[in-house]
């Protein structure tokens, strides 16, 4: 009964809370008792804050119980990838580097889950300094929930897994070139790019100023939307944060798709192995019979993005990290001092060749938004690889660009034109590993995009599906 409760969503679990019919501490206790029986498996989270979380759950009861006045996630527990500063907690951006540092403050988006009655449950696993590619994780290797010898996506690895595996009721990724979006799409949950700017990135930790974003991971698009109304909006702290009104993504999802205009990206189907591109088709299939209208389009420059995305992150990250590299290069992990010590030499020209394929980029997503109501595409080109896979000796120049850049040309086109994206669940491989439908839409209607991808999820039983841990 009590895995029951762990499931549901993460509004209904909020509701029994307002009506007095799940008591927070109970709520709480729940969730930590998962983290305790699966975590030392899974490694989700970094920091647990269990004292904390429990007197915070005591008082979030008390309020109910006096009648007050609560906000929309009061009594709801959530947790952190560990790039986001939370006062009191240590935030070791999964790095030796910062393994005691405690933050003073928190994040905007960590402060306004807290307004909003939501109840820190801890510190998220990620790949260090989200960067992706690291061979050794200093707090633990994060496990897929599907099948443990499995890669559980990164940057954002412990929140893919605490969503899916319900080790927490909801979470915040960052996504920088799909963070949240490839653990959401290799773990089974939903997760949220917003558009650049949308979301306050005051208190995360950067890696690149010009495409980070944080945004949320659930287990159904009700969860990530619930989320997204909490954090977004304008923050005087961050001033690349959007003036622009936030609406009311929840009370916007059961909009009716006839007419909507989908765009399915020619370049990333025919990059996606035969699962994919199965359940891609069928996805496609399934939304039309809901009304929508959907074709394809050729985004030509598409496959080349995972390469011109690493020329400009890599190379923003160098810039950033270079004191720590000289001063304590030895305390990275090693895939990421190699990647960050091969970004620093990389020549103005090359970099500049990459900021003008960017905008080149740019604007064939933007064409094709003009024409479509939101694009559709594969999270990755496969289901979730082999930890093991990624250790592997490179043994070739079509080897490293295979690994190095196939997969994130389906994750970076979203992040180089700035537009939001998301992942939902569309099916699982003959093996149980989880797939992942991609849908990216026009600057700043987050709105869109999650009510398609509503729509097909209320049509399918993918997210009632749940990982084998018992």
């Amino acid at each position: 009964m009590a895995n029951d409760v762990a499931f549901l969503e993460a509004g209904a679990l909020a509701r029994l809370v307002r009506e007095k019919k799940l008591s927070p501490v109970e709520l709480v206790g729940i969730y930590l008792d998962r983290i305790d029986r699966f975590d030392h498996r899974l490694r989700a989270y970094i920091t647990v804050c269990r004292e904390e979380a429990l007197e915070t759950a005591r008082r979030a009861e008390a309020s109910v119980m006096r009648g007050e006045s609560v906000g929309p996630l009061h009594g709801l527990p959530f947790a952190v990838k560990d790039q986001f500063a939370a006062r009191g907690v240590r935030t070791t951006q999964g790095s030796r580097l910062f393994a005691s540092t405690v933050a003073d403050r928190d994040a905007t988006v960590v402060a306004r889950l807290k307004h909003a009655g939501g109840i820190l449950l801890g510190k998220l696993n990620l790949t260090e300094f989200a960067l992706g590619g690291a061979q050794e994780f200093p707090f633990g290797q994060p496990r897929n929930p599907w099948n443990e010898e499995h890669d559980p996506g990164g940057s954002s690895s412990g929140s893919g897994i605490a969503t899916a595996a319900a080790l927490a009721a909801v979470t915040l990724g960052e996504d920088t070139g799909g963070s949240i979006r490839s653990p959401a799409g290799w773990c089974g949950a939903v997760g949220v790019r917003p558009t650049w700017g949308r979301v306050s990135r005051a208190g995360v930790f950067p890696l690149c100023w010009s495409m980070d974003a944080a945004g949320p991971l659930g287990r159904t698009v009700e969860d990530a939307a619930l989320l997204l109304g909490v954090i977004a909006g304008r923050d005087d702290a961050d001033p690349t944060t959007s003036r622009r009104a936030v609406p009311d993504y929840v009370a916007g999802l059961r909009r009716d798709l006839s007419g909507v205009r989908l765009g399915v990206i020619n370049e990333l189907v025919a990059g996606a192995d035969p699962d994919m591109r199965s359940a891609l088709e069928a996805a496609a299939a399934l939304l039309r019979r809901l009304g929508a209208v959907v074709d394809s389009v050729s985004l030509p420059l598409v496959p080349m993005a995972g390469a011109v995305f690493m020329a400009i992150a890599d190379s923003e990250g160098a810039g950033l990290h270079r004191p720590w590299l000289r001063e304590r290069g030895a305390e990275y992990d090693r895939g990421t001092r190699r990647r960050l010590l091969t970004a620093a030499l990389l020549p103005a020209a090359a970099y500049h060749q990459a900021v003008r394929a960017r905008a080149l980029i740019r604007a064939q997503v933007h064409e094709a938004l003009r024409r479509h109501d939101a694009l559709l595409a594969p999270m990755a080109p496969t289901a979730a690889p082999l930890i093991a896979s990624a250790r592997a000796p490179i043994t070739s120049r079509d080897e490293a660009a295979r690994r190095f850049f196939t997969r994130r040309s389906f994750g970076t086109p979203a992040s180089l034109a700035g537009v939001p994206a998301l992942s939902v669940p569309c099916g699982f491989t003959s093996s149980g590993l989880p797939l992942g439908l991609q849908i990216l839409g026009r600057p700043f209607d987050e709105a869109t995009i999650l009510a398609v991808a509503h729509a097909y999820e209320q049509a399918t039983d993918w997210h009632h599906r749940h990982p084998p841990l018992d």
